[in-house]
């Protein structure tokens, strides 16, 4: 699938999550649908395990709460979410065949596997091999002067750096994972432990 970067009609699903290890068991999925001149156009919402192995799932099934097929790029806000659950990029673009861009904001200091190592012994392989699925990261450098570090599937890097700057009005973050992070944050705090349950 060709992603023309310049289309006006260009929309853009961000997916960001937000969660409290101390006020329940679930992190809160948000997706915003925003067009390429920043009109928001969607929301749909839910919930996966925090320290769990349904990232995936979640991302997919919010995807397909939303049902509607002018979903151009799905920009996600990392790979490993909610302490250690971790998303298979290419399980996620096999099932919805729509690209995916899935940016980090620093580099690596250390390698995560003696993490999964030590917190979770008996599923820390089915997670390392996720995260080596997914990749290596991208360092791409914005219109703004920030540099992000990506992983793309169904793009090429130059199509992912064009998109990226599309949806961005300063810093680093793209607008529909930075309202998508906020719509999760303030879902976590307006409904506690009632979502995150």
């Amino acid at each position: 699938m060709r992603v023309r970067v310049s289309k006006k009609a260009l929309r853009a699903l961000g997916i960001a999550e937000s969660f409290k290890k101390n006020i329940g068991a679930r992190s809160i999925l948000a997706g915003v649908v925003m067009r390429g001149d920043l009109v928001i156009d969607g929301f749909s919402f839910t919930t996966i395990t925090i320290g769990g192995m349904d990232a995936t799932d979640g991302v997919i099934r919010l995807y397909k709460l939303l049902n509607r097929e002018d979903i151009n790029v799905i920009l996600l806000n990392g790979v490993v979410i909610a302490w250690f659950n971790v998303i298979d990029l290419q399980r996620v673009y096999d099932e919805l065949q729509v690209p995916i861009i899935a940016v980090t904001y620093e580099e690596s200091k250390e390698p995560l596997d003696r993490y999964f190592k030590e917190y979770f012994p008996d599923s820390w392989e089915k997670r390392v091999e996720v995260y080596r699925r997914n990749g290596l990261r991208e360092r791409i450098f914005l219109k703004t002067g920030h540099e992000v570090f990506v992983r793309y599937l169904g793009i090429s890097k130059n199509e992912a750096k064009g998109i990226l700057n599309r949806f961005l009005l300063q810093g680093a973050i793209p607008e529909p994972l930075r309202v998508a992070r906020l719509l999760a944050r303030s879902l976590l705090k307006v409904f506690g432990k009632e979502v995150a349950s």
